[in-house]
């Protein structure tokens, strides 16, 4: 029997509806709504299955606070509107906390977690993820369905990055993650590192990879360095399960490759070195081949960026056969891209074109259930980005505007970063290509992504192409995108 001091599971007081919603919904029958609400939830890559029910359900003020898919498909129709905007209650009143009536013995066993003398509402279930549900679907963007239903820090972080704007911001929401060298326990100390401090770490990195996605590198990668030398502290404090050792070294090494990669795509590239070395360690002290996988995976695209084509190759080919065992062909896909990328860089055509084809093959054969959490960003748009930076490499820029113009055109324009990306590629490709009129028309679109990206890598081909165009002045639009070009604040060495 229940103790009298748990919360009934039924609400005391009767749900409030969402009028606020009601009246977004217009003359729109509930039915309609609900097909508004599918097809904006694919213009930006999420899976919902919302139909009348559900629509009724949110007006009725039965679902006070929608589910992370939903908070993004409704922030995306209703562009500078909050959830409470929108009628819904803050997350933090409904989930990641517990009544105050909690039973006082994991109250006090929670709140030395986490921080808050507040646990979870058992009344507000039906806003919990249940995988079982139709309307809670998860599309390989996220979220993902390991994310703890009942970490704060989780809810405090997706609170900064969808209501943020900017990469000021953006960055700004690395400091709730309460991973820092300070927060973690002593070695000495009774209480070890546990699984809320593993989900922590675990949730560290899947912020870093959204927030890279959308904003970039450069505003990340500092405010990142505090979670990296935290999750190491973690390792050196020890913890008693076995499980939750694995765990906390697999998020280790998954966070040293993440800051690796903004360092990276920073240009500081001697930082992103020692990053990957150091996710490369912690997997073969742990026998970790996902782990080893990726991370010669990043370090091949290194050693390709920073002018070392044979070690990218030899990278590669490593990669591969760290990943082998794992049964992955979209993760083997990636790494043939890697290697072709090395033999670009190398001038060899024929081993570029050989690994391309292979990185084709075993793309087609599809995703599965064999596949890493972190290659969520692998899809069409990434592959044709990738060979077209190929064929750039051996001067066929006619091939490599083709294959850009593909990428930016599949790329979800909600992914920024990767949109401004590809089309700093194309507009490159064109200008080299002898086509300075399309290369001004790409560049100008890149400089109207930039206020929402910060990566020097974007800046720096966006450089290059300026300098290929100043002969061409006088052509359609070419003066316009370099004026608009030099008035732009560049970082340093763009």
């Amino acid at each position: 029997m229940a103790s009298s001091t748990v919360t009934s599971s039924q609400p005391e007081r009767p749900p409030r509806p969402n009028l606020a919603f009601r009246r977004l919904r217009g003359r729109r029958s509930p039915a309609e709504f609900a097909a508004l609400v599918r097809r904006a939830a694919r213009e930006i890559g999420e899976r919902v299955s919302c139909d009348a029910r559900y629509v009724g359900r949110v007006e009725a003020g039965e679902i006070r606070c929608p589910n992370y898919a939903y908070e993004r498909v409704f922030l995306h129709m209703f562009p500078g509107r909050s959830l409470t905007d929108l009628g819904f209650a803050p997350r933090s009143s409904v989930r990641g906390r517990a009544a105050r009536t909690a039973a006082p013995a994991r109250v006090g066993k929670e709140t030395a977690a986490v921080g808050t003398g507040e646990a979870f509402e058992p009344q507000d279930r039906q806003n919990s993820y249940d995988l079982f549900d139709p309307h809670e679907e998860y599309g390989p963007q996220g979220p993902y369905p390991y994310d703890h239903p009942n970490h704060e820090e989780s809810d405090v972080l997706r609170r900064a990055f969808m209501t943020g704007g900017g990469a000021t911001v953006a960055a700004t929401a690395l400091g709730p993650l309460r991973l820092t060298p300070e927060t973690v326990p002593a070695p000495r100390r009774s209480r070890r590192p546990g699984s809320t401090e593993a989900t922590a770490l675990e949730e560290a990195v899947r912020r870093i990879r959204l927030l890279d996605d959308r904003h970039g590198a450069d505003g990340l990668y500092r405010r990142a360095a505090a979670p990296l030398r935290a999750a190491y502290a973690l390792l050196d404090a020890g913890a008693t399960r076995q499980a939750t050792v694995e765990r906390l070294h697999a998020g280790a090494g998954e966070l040293a490759i993440s800051v690796g990669w903004l360092a990276h795509d920073s240009g500081r590239f001697d930082d992103a070195r020692s990053h990957y070395a150091e996710a490369l360690a912690t997997a073969r002290m742990t026998g970790d081949g996902a782990l080893e996988a990726h991370a010669f995976c990043n370090t091949a695209f290194l050693a390709r960026d920073a002018g070392r084509p044979r070690e990218a190759v030899r990278a590669a080919q490593a990669a591969q056969r760290a990943a082998r065992p794992l049964g992955s062909d979209r993760l083997n896909s990636l790494l043939a891209l890697r290697e072709a990328g090395g033999w670009a860089g190398l001038a060899d055509g024929t081993g570029c074109a050989r690994a391309l084809a292979r990185a084709q093959a075993l793309f087609a054969r599809g995703r599965s259930d064999a596949d890493p959490e972190w290659m969520s960003f692998y899809g069409e748009a990434e592959l044709e980005g990738q060979e077209a930076q190929c064929w750039s490499m051996l001067g066929d820029w006619r091939r490599a505007s083709l294959h850009a113009r593909r990428a930016a055109d599949l790329q979800d324009p909600h992914f920024t970063r990767n949109l401004a990306l590809y089309t700093a590629e194309l507009a490159d490709d064109l200008a080299r290509d002898g086509r300075p009129d399309e290369a001004a028309e790409a560049g100008v679109r890149v400089l109207s992504l930039l206020d929402q990206v910060q990566s020097s890598r974007i800046q720096t081909m966006l450089a290059g192409t300026a300098r290929v165009l100043l002969p061409h002045r006088r052509a359609a639009g070419v003066s316009d995108f370099l004026d608009r070009h030099k008035a732009y604040p560049r970082v340093a060495g763009a």
